[in-house]
C-alpha cells in the first residue's frame, strides 16, 4: 500500500455512570507509541473508531444494500452501483473508500499486535484481552476485503513507513489468517456482551463465535473452501446459541423490539459500533455529510416533504431517498402478512399531517363511501391526522377516492415515495438535519440461527436446519396468533426460502449483497428481481473492481491486478 495512514481519529476509555465511550482526538501517533500502555489503548480505541467510517456514512451501506434483489435505485442513488452500469468502474469512490478504510486500521490492528509482547507497567490479562480485541477488528476488516474483493494483500505486520509495491494473496490464505485470529480472539475475550465490566461495542468472544461461524460458511462458498466448512459453521453457530445461559444472550420475544431506538444493548445484540453527539469526532465539521456520521436514519427517507400536509421533520429524517424497495421485497418476500409480524415492524407505510398546507379538499359531491364527517369544499385531514398512507397491497380506485388521506399502493411506488425502512430511525437528533447517535446493529443472535440453518442445509442436513430457522420464524408471529402457523418443514427447504427468510429478518441490515454472493445468487436473483439491473449485471460484478487509487500506488515491482473482466 503506497499511502499508510495510522491514525485518524482516537478515542479515550473511561469509565463513567453511563458506561460509555467517551471521545477525544490525538495527533498522529508515531510507532513508538505503540509500546507503551497509553499508546496502546489510543491505538485499540482507535482500531474501533475505524468502524465508524464503515457503519453509518454512505460507501458500505452502498456497496452492501443497492443493486441487490431487495432495493433498486431512489430518487438520489447511486446510479452506477444501483444499476451496475458502465460507469460503474475501479474509479468509483465508494469502492476506493471501503478499501482505504480498511486497510488503513488493518494496520492500525497490525501494529497492536506486533507491539504487544514489549509493554511494560500493564496488567498481563488486560493486555492479553486488548491484543484478543484487537484481532477480532483485524479479522473484522480482513473478512470484509476477501468478501468484495477475493484475494487481496494480505499485511500481517505493521507498516511504519510508506511502500509502492504490494501483490494479492490468495484468498484461502486471507481465510486462514482470519480464523486463526478470531480463534485468538475468542480464547481471551469476555463471554458475551452481558459479562461484566463490558462496554458496548466492545468485542466479545460471543461476537466473535459468530463472526467465526459466518467466516466458515462464506468461505465454504468461495473457491477457497475447505470440506468441513460448513460442519464447522454449524457447530460455531449452534455452539453460540446453546451457551445462553452462561451468555445472557438469547431472541427477544418480540422482533420490533430489537431495533427499538434506545434498546441497542439488549439480549439479542452481539456487536454494534457506537456513534457520538459531538460531530467533532465523527468527521470534518466542514463537510454537511460528515464522512463518520450515521446517516442511516436518513438514506431511507423518501420525499414525503413534498406530499399534502407534509413537512420535514427530525421524526420522519431528512430524505435522502438513496433506494426504494424492490417490488419482489414488498409484493412477495413480505407477502404473508396475516401471521408474521415483520413487514409491519421494518417499514413505516403512515405518515401523520404535521403541515398545514396543500391540504386537498372533499369533491360536490363526494364520492361513494366517504366517511360519515365528509363535507364537499372541506378539508380532507387536518395535522395530527394521518396524510399519507401504503397499504402494501392494491386498492380499487373508488376504494382510495373515499379514503381521506393520500393512498398510495405498490404499482404507483415512485423513486421518491416508497415504503421506508424504520430499522435506524432516530428522535434524539438535534435537528432535522442532524446525524444519528444512534449504536448500528452489526452482529445479533438472529442472524446467527440462520447461518446454523443455512450451513446444515448446505451440508445436506435440512432437517438440522429446520429448528433455527423455526426459532426465527416463531419470534416473528403476532402474539394474539398461532406461532405455530409460522413453522416450517424440511420438504419446505430450499436455498431461496433460506434467503427469502434472511430478507425477511435482515432486510436493511447491510448484509444483502455478501449473502447472494455468498451462495452463488446475485446474478440470478437481481435479474429476476431488480428491474433497474437485471441488464447490466455481468459475471464480473460478483467481486468489485480492485481500486484505481490501489493499482495507481503501485509504482515498484509488478502491476497491482485487477479483477477479472474490470
Amino acid at each position: 500500500m503506497k499511502k499508510i495512514v495510522i491514525f485518524l481519529f482516537v478515542t479515550g476509555l473511561f469509565s463513567g455512570c453511563e458506561k460509555k465511550l467517551i471521545e477525544n482526538p490525538t495527533s498522529i501517533l508515531t510507532p513508538e507509541f505503540f509500546r507503551t500502555a497509553q499508546g496502546f489503548e489510543a491505538g485499540l480505541n482507535a482500531a474501533y473508531a475505524g468502524n465508524r467510517w464503515l457503519w453509518g456514512p454512505q460507501d458500505f451501506y452502498t456497496l452492501t444494500v443497492a443493486g441487490t434483489d431487495e432495493f433498486k435505485k431512489g430518487v438520489d442513488g447511486n446510479s452506477e452501483l444501483n444499476s451496475y452500469s458502465s460507469n460503474y468502474t475501479p474509479a468509483t469512490g465508494n469502492v476506493g473508500n471501503v478499501w482505504k478504510y480498511c486497510y488503513t486500521y488493518i494496520n492500525t490492528c497490525n501494529g497492536l499486535v506486533d507491539n504487544a509482547s514489549v509493554i511494560t507497567g500493564m496488567d498481563s490479562l488486560i493486555k492479553k484481552r486488548m491484543v484478543g480485541e484487537a484481532k477480532f477488528l483485524r479479522a473484522n476488516y480482513y473478512f470484509i476485503l476477501v468478501q468484495f474483493w477475493g484475494d487481496v494483500t494480505l499485511n500481517k505486520n505493521f507498516q511504519n513507513t510508506p511502500t509502492t509495491s504490494a501483490t494479492r494473496a490468495p484468498m484461502a490464505d486471507v481465510y486462514d489468517f482470519i480464523i486463526e485470529d478470531l480463534n485468538a480472539a475468542i480464547a481471551v475475550l469476555p463471554a458475551s456482551p452481558f459479562t461484566a465490566g463490558v462496554l458496548p461495542g466492545k468485542a466479545t468472544a460471543a461476537a466473535a463465535m459468530h463472526l467465526l461461524a459466518k467466516v466458515y460458511l462464506t468461505r465454504a462458498g468461495s473457491l477457497a473452501k475447505k470440506t468441513d466448512d460448513y460442519k464447522n459453521a454449524y457447530a460455531t453457530a449452534t455452539a453460540l446459541i446453546n451457551s445462553s445461559a452462561s451468555t445472557g444472550l438469547g431472541l427477544l420475544p418480540d422482533f420490533g423490539k430489537v431495533f427499538q431506538e434506545g434498546n441497542e444493548a439488549n439480549m439479542e445484540i452481539l456487536w454494534s459500533i457506537q456513534h457520538t453527539s459531538n460531530l467533532a469526532y465523527n468527521g470534518s465539521p466542514k463537510q454537511d455529510n460528515r464522512d463518520m456520521d450515521n446517516l442511516l436514519c436518513h438514506l431511507w427517507a423518501p420525499q414525503y416533504e413534498n406530499q399534502p400536509g407534509m413537512q420535514r421533520s427530525v421524526l420522519y429524517g431528512r430524505p435522502y431517498i438513496r433506494v426504494i424497495p424492490t417490488r419482489w421485497l414488498t409484493d412477495t418476500a413480505f407477502a404473508e402478512r396475516v401471521n408474521d409480524t415483520r413487514y409491519n415492524k421494518t417499514f413505516q407505510t403512515t405518515w401523520i399531517c404535521n403541515a398545514q398546507k396543500l391540504i386537498p379538499t372533499w369533491s360536490n359531491p363526494l364520492p361513494p363511501g366517504a366517511p360519515a364527517s365528509a363535507q364537499p369544499g372541506q378539508p380532507k385531514f387536518k395535522p395530527g391526522d394521518t396524510a399519507i398512507f401504503m397499504p402494501g397491497y392494491e386498492m380499487a380506485d373508488a376504494q382510495i377516492k373515499a379514503t381521506p388521506y393520500q393512498v398510495i399502493t405498490p404499482s404507483k411506488y415512485v423513486p421518491a415515495l416508497a415504503p421506508t425502512l424504520i430499522k435506524y430511525f432516530d428522535t434524539k437528533r438535534s435537528d432535522m438535519n442532524a446525524p444519528s447517535i444512534r449504536p448500528i446493529i452489526v452482529y445479533r443472535l438472529a442472524d446467527t440461527y440462520l447461518i446454523a440453518a443455512e450451513a446444515a442445509f448446505m451440508d445436506g442436513r435440512p432437517a438440522d436446519a429446520v429448528p433455527y430457522i423455526n426459532a426465527v420464524r416463531r419470534r416473528a408471529a403476532y402474539p394474539s396468533g398461532d406461532p405455530q402457523a409460522m413453522e416450517i418443514q424440511a420438504s419446505d427447504l430450499t436455498l431461496d426460502f433460506i434467503l427469502d427468510e434472511r430478507s425477511r429478518e435482515l432486510c436493511g441490515e447491510l448484509v444483502r449483497w455478501l449473502d447472494l454472493v455468498r451462495t452463488g445468487q446475485l446474478l440470478r436473483r437481481v435479474r429476476l428481481h431488480n428491474t433497474d439491473a437485471q441488464a447490466n449485471i455481468q459475471d464480473k460484478h460478483i467481486l468489485r473492481p480492485i481500486p484505481q487509487t490501489q493499482i495507481d500506488a503501485t509504482t515498484t515491482g509488478p502491476v497491482y491486478p485487477q479483477n477479472l473482466f474490470w
